[in-house]
């Protein structure tokens, strides 16, 4: 490849690292800080004192519900709790062997066909498919698993908070003191991945959305961008580096091994937050407070030791994904299914931004830096040597 000429263009980033690419109420990732804000509240109060309901309800509608206001959005949540019989038929069908987040990428594009406001992209449409992918992602993680797995599929319970159903539809866990502190967990850790600005998978988004296309063609696109090990997976990556460590005399010795072998020690680092992650503190805590609850401190134990030797050698601080792994570990949630539960939690973001795009939109068109060859005559096909 030619060297690049940057000397029209100064602005040029690989990656877009850096560059600001549109405009956001939804989410402020203080980088100075390493700090997260919902529509101007601290991610840190949020998951210390709201359910991941009243934060879904603030990232749709702009703020936190009245007590009256949540109850009828559980309600409404309730009320679709109960997938479309194409899309039930086609996860009867689907190969056992299929990756869960084609077949979620699948079921969603599905989903618009049978969507009653399917042909309305209106503000308000657009709230209502919202609410019901929210309600409907849940149920076709959970079913399409159990049927990969020549399992029943479980009957959706409306008595239960969003993060206690999903409990109960991944792991069959309900009612018992320790579910209640699992779910409370899971719920936090929801809260935490609910929104994070232009990650890319939003960015996907937004643009697919730019050409005002419907929402459901929008959340196709963030689905195929947060399947990419680069970006969704990395909750799995990391519960299974825990896995192959297995005991916490081994993790010393391993993160020493790996990074003397110039391998990839995954759930350190991020692209924006270069000084530590802030969530991560917040799940780390309930990590280790539901490691003591469940009487297994293994992998809290392996965590904070691989975290230590980092610090200690590469200064890289771990980010959300590292201790969440932690707790879906002790939650007994399928590993496969670390990257579709983060989409029960983003689809709250993806669709506010969707949502936000379409109301003051303007087609996302960018500009490439050309490096190819300069200018070239035709030469016709009788004359080429």
């Amino acid at each position: 490849m030619p060297p690049i000429d940057t000397t029209n263009n100064p602005t040029y980033s690989p990656g877009l690292d850096g560059v600001l690419a549109g405009e956001t109420a939804l989410c402020h990732v203080d980088e100075g800080e390493g700090g997260l804000r919902y529509l101007g509240y601290r991610v840190s109060d949020l998951a210390d004192q709201a359910r991941f309901e009243e934060v879904a309800y603030l990232l749709l509608f702009g703020k936190l519900p009245t007590r009256k206001e949540l109850k009828d959005f559980t309600t409404q949540l309730a009320a679709y709790f109960a997938l479309p019989a194409p899309v039930e038929a086609f996860l009867g069908v689907a190969p056992p062997a299929a990756h869960p987040m084609d077949i979620l990428r699948t079921s969603v594009s599905l989903l618009g066909m049978t969507d009653p406001d399917t042909s309305d992209n209106s503000h308000d449409a657009n709230v209502r498919k919202a609410i019901r992918l929210m309600a409907h992602i849940p149920l076709i993680i959970a079913t399409a698993y159990r049927l990969a797995n020549e399992n029943l599929p479980v009957e959706p319970q409306t008595d239960l908070s969003f993060a206690e159903h999903l409990l109960y539809l991944l792991t069959d866990r309900r009612g018992d003191e320790t579910a209640k502190a699992m779910a409370h967990v899971l719920d936090v850790s929801l809260t935490l991945y609910a929104e994070h600005e232009f990650n890319a998978s939003t960015f996907s988004a937004r643009v697919t959305a730019s050409t005002m296309t419907d929402l459901h063609s929008a959340i196709t696109s963030a689905i195929g961008t947060l399947k990419g090990p680069l970006h969704g997976g990395a909750n799995e990556a990391v519960a299974e580096m825990f896995i192959e460590i297995e005991h916490c005399e081994r993790a010393e010795r391993w993160v020493r091994a790996a990074l003397a072998h110039k391998q990839r020690v995954m759930g350190f680092g991020h692209r924006v937050l270069k000084k530590g992650d802030s969530r991560s503190a917040i799940i780390q805590q309930h990590a280790e407070a539901l490691s003591r609850i469940c009487g297994d401190r293994r992998w809290y134990e392996i965590a904070t030791t691989v975290d230590r030797v980092m610090q200690q050698e590469k200064g890289l601080y771990p980010n959300l994904d590292f201790y969440t792994a932690v707790a879906y570990l002790l939650m007994g949630i399928p590993r496969e299914l670390y990257t579709p539960l983060f989409v029960c939690s983003r689809i709250t973001g993806w669709c506010a931004h969707i949502i936000e795009q379409q109301d003051h939109n303007r087609l996302i068109r960018p500009r490439a830096l050309y490096t190819g060859p300069p200018t070239r005559n035709y030469v016709p096909l009788d004359r080429r040597s």
